[in-house]
Order: C-alpha cells, then structure tokens, then sequence
C-alpha cells in the first residue's frame, strides 16, 4: 500500500461544471484524502473555473487547475500535462461526471502495488435520477449518499463495496480490455516509462486502453478491482465517434507490434 502522502487524484472534465461540482464534493467527503486534487480540463470556459474556485476551500489538500485552450477532444494531451504537474508517486485518475464512494481513495491506495496498475469499479445512474441529482444543486450542498441499491443505480454489482470479500473480486490479466480512464491508477514512474497517454490520440475513444497496452507491454499487470474502489457515473449523452476506426488501429498496432512508448506523449510539449 502506498502512502495517501503520496499520491494524486487526477479528475478530468470539459464543460460540464454541475457534474464536477458533484465530483468535487465526493472527493471532499473521502475518509483519506490524495494529497492533492488536480483537474485536467481539457478548454472548459468560465463556469468550471468558478466550480473549482467554489470547492477549493471545501478540501483539506491543494487543488490544481491545468488548462489549455479548447480545440477539440484532447483528452490525452491534457491529461499528460496534469501529470506533469503532479508531485505523487501515485496517480488514481477518475472523470468529472463521476460521484466518488467515500473509501474510494482508500481502497486504490490499499490495492496499489509495483508492477501493477488498477481498473477499479464503475457503476451508472440512470438519466432520469442524474438530473433529479443535478436539479437538486439549487437546494442543497451535496448529494445523498449513494449504494448498489439506492434507486437509479445500475449496474448494481459494481456498485457493490464489500472489502472484507476483496479477494474474491481481484483478479489480474495481461489484456488491456475494459480499461477505463474514469477509473484507474498507476506509478507516476510507469507511466513516464511508457511515455503517458499517445496525444495522437485526438478525439473520443479508448486512449486509456492504448496506454495500458503499452503499460502490458512493458510488463506492467492489470489489476482488476471489484467490490471496493467503487464510483457512480452520470448519465450523459455519448460523444461522437468518428475518430474511432483510427484509434481501434493505433491499439491493434501497439498490440502486435510490442510497442513500448509512444513517440508523441507526456516527454513531448
């Protein structure tokens, strides 16, 4: 287990500050803290700068906005650059459409370990409860508490948190399959091994399984969370998919080929 003083919560987010506000509070709610929150936004306007600006004081550690200008999904680029300002030897990194259960920090930091990297466990909320959730901004502060069988909540299993069973819900495998940048944690020194995410990657689609292909690649295991590390994820229309096909063979590629690092990554402004 790594230390909490040693580790970074990295959140992205684009435009969507009701969300992050959620998020936020999630985080502020953690029975152990990251020792610093960093969004990595990737040209979100004004409003989510003032949702961050509102939460700061609401957390016990720093909390860090890296921006560039919006041109587009850039995803991986923005990401990089929020590494680059980490100080943790410990990333967990998590989307800002997401609601944190309140061990979810904790659980990362007790299934952290060297040689691997963690997909933790997502569950959804349906769109009809994420905007009862999102309505209720105006009245109150923060959210009710959330579990597998609170209504609105799918994917129930997911949403299951029973530690004491954390055996029984861990596996590990050499596949990037199911990797999930809204729920996933690695060392800072892997990460730069591998030359982070591929900022060639432009667009939606699957620049987290691209990186953990090349996280397998260098003998890097994935390690499969469940019944701990849980979050809760609002429901949002889907991005358009046009730069799918070309990320499907950027993946397939790194696959066959071995690759071990990408030429365009987090070393490379």
């Amino acid at each position: 287990m790594i230390s909490f003083d040693k580790s970074s919560l990295i959140i992205s987010t684009y435009n969507w500050p009701e969300a992050l506000r959620f998020c936020l509070q999630s985080v502020a709610d953690q029975k152990i803290m990251p020792a610093e929150v960093i969004i990595a936004d990737d040209g979100s306007g004004p409003e989510t700068r003032a949702v961050i600006a509102a939460m700061r004081p609401l957390l016990s550690v720093p909390l860090f906005h890296v921006w560039h200008e919006d041109r587009g999904f850039r995803k991986a680029e923005i990401l990089n650059k929020a590494v680059q300002r980490s100080s943790g030897e410990y990333l967990i990194q998590v989307d800002g459409d997401v609601i944190l259960h309140p061990c979810f920090i904790q659980d990362h930091l007790l299934a952290s370990e060297p040689g691997a990297f963690v997909r933790g466990s997502r569950a959804r909320i349906t769109e009809a409860r994420t905007l009862e959730l999102l309505s209720s901004l105006d009245t109150t502060s923060s959210y009710p508490s959330l579990h597998a069988f609170s209504p609105g909540v799918y994917n129930r299993f997911n949403a299951l948190r029973l530690p004491w069973l954390q055996s029984l819900g861990e596996r590990k495998e050499m596949k990037s399959r199911d990797v999930r940048g809204s729920n996933l944690a690695y060392w800072k020194a892997d990460f730069v091994r591998v030359n982070g995410y591929n900022n060639d990657l432009q667009g939606w689609g699957h620049e987290d399984e691209e990186l953990a292909v090349r996280f397998i690649n260098n003998s890097i295991v994935k390690k499969i969370v469940k019944l701990r590390a849980v979050q809760f994820h609002l429901h949002h229309e889907e991005q358009p998919r046009e730069y799918e096909p070309f990320h499907a063979h950027t993946i397939q590629k790194a696959m066959s080929s071995k690759i071990k690092t990408c030429s365009n990554g987090y070393g490379r402004d």
